[in-house]
């Protein structure tokens, strides 16, 4: 599962994951150690006498984030529970993507925070967006064969083209985008001073969510036809899904899937959908399982979690996130920012389980409305808190750990999420491939 960063604000020789320009703008203390890169070339080097202190809890939340996706990529087999929910419903394993499109706003919100170039910002912004879809495109298209062999390549008529990093690289550019050009020059004189000069960006929002509700429930979604290739069949089976409906989001006939196979195409999608653990496909749900006798045809259909249409709403967390950002630019007490924090998450995750009880039901899949309120709603509290906890309280040591990882997670996500580490260690083995580290410290390769 996933992750990624971008929101820093240089092309340098590396970029982290969800990183930006993450320091605090009020604050009178300075950090001798900290290393700031101007977002245009424009703007001169900063002096050490000049350098605002790092806001850590970016880094800790960034990294408390990172932490969760490795423990539920990793337990989430052994306990279906936290594991994705199949189709409607959340659990722990869905606040990841979320968690991680809201930091990516939150970092935004600071890296432009003072631009002098926008349209050096826009080409950095623009490059840096492209390196980490192409990246994610590697990492997740099927290009790597996984722990159970050792090869690697990929046909491109059947790589997967989206995933969790090409995601974020279209969140973050169109966020960022918004943070350059999106916003008035108007003076933060007062609390509704600061709607005014960002309500182009809130506009904005409120037409990405009226569009993705328009075409999830109206949209005419036709019958389709698919095929698989199975072990012990010569040839690929055909199956036929009857739908002809419109406004239905279940697995087989909504309009988040028929969006992406007409645009991407079937075969581009991802082949192991989460559906495929619901009762109607799997005997043993919520864990994998074998069909049962009277599975429907969509049962193995691929689907992709992270498509074009649910990628939407992805943004609007995004620009959630972007929100909370301001705040820390634009409010320098901390009582203020807690509050202008805390209302609105509060209101969000009440309007998440509020639209769930009527019918729009949460789910990660679609990434519904009620989904991205809730878990927007959840990463503000859990963003409040971490900063009460750290830049408050000054709670730093036990979160020292979490710091790091903030501040490395995308190399971690690659390693960890994407295997690239449990494959390299697999590749030392003693006579044959099934005797490796992993077999001998009890992982199954």
């Amino acid at each position: 599962m996933p992750l990624a960063s971008v929101g820093g604000h240089h092309m340098g020789a590396h970029y982290e994951l969800v990183k930006g320009e993450e320091k605090d703008p009020h604050s009178n203390e300075m950090d001798s150690h900290s290393h700031v890169i101007s977002i245009t070339q424009c703007n001169p080097p900063l002096t050490d006498a000049s350098k605002p202190r790092r806001l850590l809890s970016l880094d800790v939340f960034r990294g408390l984030t990172v932490a969760l996706m490795i423990f539920v990529d990793d337990i989430g087999g052994l306990i279906p529970a936290i594991n994705h929910s199949p189709w409607d419903g959340v659990t722990l394993a869905d606040f990841v993507m979320p968690f991680f499109l809201f930091i990516v706003g939150v970092s935004l919100g600071l890296t432009y925070k003072k631009l002098a170039c926008s349209l050096v910002a826009t080409r950095k912004a623009v490059l840096r967006a492209l390196k980490l879809f192409i990246l994610g495109v590697v990492l997740q298209g099927g290009y790597f064969h996984g722990l159970n062999d050792l090869t690697y390549g990929i046909d491109i008529q059947r790589l997967r083209l989206m995933g969790t990093l090409q995601r974020i690289a279209i969140a973050y550019l169109i966020v960022a985008l918004c943070e350059i050009w999106l916003k008035r020059d108007d003076a933060i004189t007062s609390k509704l001073s600061s709607l005014k000069k960002y309500q182009c960006q809130w506009v904005l929002a409120f037409v990405l969510t009226a569009i993705y509700m328009a075409l999830l429930y109206a949209l005419y979604v036709p019958d389709w036809d698919y095929q698989i290739s199975s072990v012990g069949f010569s040839g690929p089976n055909a199956f036929s899904v009857k739908c002809g409906v419109r406004g239905d989001t279940s697995p087989g006939c909504n309009s988040v899937g028929m969006v992406d196979r007409k645009i991407l195409g079937i075969q581009h999608l991802y082949m192991r959908p989460g559906y495929r653990r619901t009762k109607q496909c799997s005997i043993d749900s919520p864990d994998n399982g074998s069909l049962p006798p009277d599975a429907p045809s969509w049962c193995q259909a691929p689907f992709d979690p992270e498509g074009i249409l649910s990628s939407v709403m992805a943004i609007v967390t995004c620009l959630i996130g972007l929100h909370y950002g301001h705040i820390i630019v634009h409010f320098k007490d901390h009582k203020d920012r807690i509050l202008h924090w805390a209302i609105p998450a509060t209101s969000l995750a009440f309007m998440g389980f509020s639209l769930d009880l009527l019918g729009l039901h949460v789910n990660k899949n679609l990434y519904s409305l009620s989904y991205t309120c809730l878990t927007a709603g959840v990463a503000g509290l859990l963003f409040a808190g971490v900063y009460i906890l750290v830049d408050v309280c000054g709670c730093k040591r036990p979160t020292l750990f979490l710091e790091w990882m903030g501040k490395h997670a995308l190399m971690l996500y690659i390693l960890a999420a994407c295997n690239i580490l449990p494959m390299f260690l697999h590749g030392f083995y003693w006579q044959k491939p099934q005797n490796n580290i992993l077999s001998l410290i009890g992982i199954r390769s």
